[in-house]
């Protein structure tokens, strides 16, 4: 793991994939909450595809991270998801369904049992504010992204692309393939928390008859 400095008061973490970053960003949450100092100190943790910057409370502080951070690929990663299984219906009606298990070559019921019969890692997030990259679903909904973009993805669009789902928090363009929406919210700016989905959590999908 490579550790390189973001400023006076953070670091980033670079890694070899996704399972690190997860692996590395649970580790770095249970530290938070129970390691004790320096930990303490940390006050931000944001996981990216193969990175993940550590944010301190100030530049003193963030010193006294570093070395502990440049050991961290030591502990034990054996818890990669904290936090409550949020649940998501999804009436399973994409535009891009029939094309999703014609390319992975399954039914679409099957591309719906898939979906649903695995729960979700929420690894990051990115592109729009609530949109979640989740991960370690059915390994055969592996797809590519739309060769042809759409300039306007409906809120509640859930999708497929490149080894992730998500669910668009409200309408934007966008390139996954969409085999499903959903009515939950996954962004309320008037929330404490604005955000239904954040790293760490895990999110399973229900479909609805």
């Amino acid at each position: 793991m490579k550790v390189m400095a973001n400023g006076e008061r953070a670091w980033l973490l670079e890694v070899t994939g996704a399972a690190e970053v997860r692996a590395v960003a649970a580790a770095l949450r249970l530290l938070r909450s129970e390691g004790g100092p320096p930990w303490v100190h940390i006050v931000d943790i944001v996981p990216a595809a193969q990175t993940v910057l550590v944010s301190a409370s100030n530049p003193a502080h963030a010193s006294a991270l570093q070395q502990p951070l440049s050991t961290l690929t030591g502990l034990p990663r054996q818890k990669t998801s904290v936090g409550d299984i949020v649940e998501i219906p999804v009436s399973y009606d994409g535009e891009d369904l029939d094309a999703v298990a014609q390319a992975c070559g399954l039914t679409p019921e099957e591309v719906v049992a898939a979906h649903t019969d695995t729960a979700w890692d929420v690894a990051f997030g990115g592109f729009a504010p609530g949109f979640a990259y989740l991960t370690n679903g059915d390994p055969r909904l592996r797809v590519a992204r739309r060769s042809e973009p759409r300039t306007a993805v409906p809120e509640g669009a859930v999708a497929l692309a490149d080894g992730y789902s998500a669910v668009y928090p409200r309408r934007s363009p966008g390139g996954w393939q969409l085999i499903g929406h959903t009515d939950r919210a996954l962004w309320d700016a008037t929330l404490e928390q604005p955000a239904l989905l954040m790293p760490g959590m895990r999110v399973q999908f229900r479909a609805l008859s």
